[in-house]
């Protein structure tokens, strides 16, 4: 277990100036200021002393608040604190219209490892569910101020996104960490949605239109129709477990294969090849396709549709011609698109190092994602900033956390030093880990993943990258309303 001790960065105007003491046995650390004075949202309640998870319950304090906003949030101080924060973003959007207190303990207890390796952790629940990239980047911001004003400044702090909340990570990256004073010092994104959200739903967009062309029960023709990008109609009682009754009726997905009509089987068989998708993760797919897609249009977009598939054509279907011919099309309103990607798409203009994991064989954030955060930066000039990495592993939500580990060391290493990693020396540091945890280390050096339109049909211009421009992004940012509303 690596718990050393750093050598504190120093150089004009980040020199520290003090000594902070942490309450309740904290070990003192050298800190400076916020860089700026906090925002009112950083307020709330302080965070007040808490059981912790069970996972992490013999190496750490635990405290729990709500900021200004709403947002509940958890934090960890290992009791042997290596002086370093490590601010997590969770994935999603959770849906529910307020802040979920147990969420942010939940993520507590699942990355339980960097509490275990000496870093002191903080994760918000966000003030609310639904989509808002931005919004839960301020508040991942936000519950780093809290720690700060409750601890005093870490050493050094990183942020980690999963899943979505790789997006998240990479927005507060971009957003709070620009700029000589940043108060952070490296990302760390696995199983990262790093596409942003005008072009990394695309594929969902796709499944939504091949799904009801074959199964049309989804709104079935006796039901009040509405246009698919929708996802649903915004007054819907549909459940998941609804959505889910419709998928095996037209498939048989959930059925073994013998017990499957003919038709069944054709129809899986083609909305899987058409769309690329992993026959395991169809049915999440799915829901997201529904369920999330209204979110999006309904409550974020004021009903207004930021899709489009009219110059894609499908391929794979035993009839291609017929489903072109069938399959719905729609357009874009270009305001609704401008404003789903101010709020999620990356510019790529990053300032700290990023280090990135990513399974091969992820069946919901697929890999080919990782290559439009490389072009991403790349377009921004950016990539020296930038270390891949890749496992065989076949899981999003979680992957070893020897893996994780070794990042994380990687990273720290490459903040303190200056001297990059590379996949090999990542890959090379994990059976110290290993030797700890058990989990497992499936590195692939190697590796390198398709472009991003291998994967998914390219829309016009979907070979540019980055999909957002800083420029573009600063000029929107002047603008009233752009955006999703916190």
């Amino acid at each position: 277990m690596f718990t050393g001790h750093s050598p504190q960065r120093t150089g004009s105007g980040t020199a520290r100036r003090r000594i902070a003491l942490a309450a309740g046995g904290i070990a003192a650390l050298l800190a400076t200021g916020l860089a700026g004075p906090p925002p009112a949202a950083a307020a709330g309640t302080a965070p007040a002393p808490a059981d912790c998870p069970a996972e992490v319950a013999a190496q750490a304090t635990c405290y729990r608040g709500q900021d200004a906003n709403g947002a509940h949030y958890a934090m960890a101080v290992p009791r042997d604190w290596n002086g370093s924060l490590v601010v997590h973003a969770h994935g999603g959007p959770d849906l529910g219209d307020t802040s979920d207190p147990e969420r942010s303990v939940g993520d507590l207890a699942r990355w339980s490892v960097m509490v275990k390796e000496g870093y002191a952790w903080a994760g918000s629940s966000y003030r609310r569910g639904g989509y808002g990239t931005r919004m839960a980047a301020e508040d991942t911001e936000n519950v780093r101020r809290l720690f700060v004003q409750r601890f005093g400044t870490p050493r050094r702090t990183f942020v980690h996104g999963q899943s979505w909340g790789g997006d998240v990570a990479a927005k507060v990256a971009e957003i709070y960490a620009a700029g000589h004073r940043s108060p952070y010092d490296g990302a760390l994104l696995t199983s990262g949605v790093l596409g942003g959200g005008s072009r990394g739903y695309d594929y969902r967009v796709d499944l939504r239109v091949v799904y009801q062309y074959y199964c049309g029960n989804h709104p079935r023709p006796t039901e009040p129709q509405y246009p698919l990008w929708m996802g649903l109609r915004a007054d819907s009682t549909m459940t998941a477990t609804g959505l889910r009754a419709r998928l095996q009726e037209c498939t048989g997905y959930s059925s073994p294969p013998q017990e499957r009509t003919a038709l069944q089987q054709r129809n899986l068989d083609d909305i899987l090849a058409v769309t690329r998708l992993p026959e395991r993760t169809l049915e999440s797919h799915l829901r997201f396709a529904t369920f999330t897609f209204r979110d999006i249009v309904h409550n974020r977009l004021g009903g207004r549709n930021p899709f489009g598939n009219t110059t894609v054509r499908y391929t794979g279907s035993h009839d291609d011609a017929a489903l072109n011919a069938g399959v719905e099309r729609f357009a874009a309103d270009p305001a609704a698109r401008r404003d789903l990607s101010y709020d999620s798409d990356v510019t790529g203009a990053v300032s700290i190092p990023v280090l990135t994991v990513h399974a091969i064989d992820d069946p919901t954030a697929f890999v080919e994602h990782e290559a439009a955060y490389r072009a991403s930066l790349e377009g921004a000039h950016r990539e020296r900033l930038l270390v891949q990495n890749f496992t065989r592993e076949s899981e999003h939500s979680e992957l070893s956390s020897s893996e994780y580990a070794a990042a994380m060391r990687s990273l720290a290493t490459w903040v303190r030093t200056g001297h990059r990693p590379t996949p090999r020396s990542v890959a090379a540091s994990c059976p110290e880990f290993d030797a700890a945890y058990g989990t497992g280390c499936f590195f692939e050096p190697g590796y390198v993943p398709h472009p991003y339109d291998s994967r998914v049909y390219p829309r016009p211009g979907a070979r540019h990258w980055p999909a957002l421009s800083a420029a573009q992004e600063r000029a929107w940012s002047r603008l009233d309303g752009v955006g999703i509303a916190p």
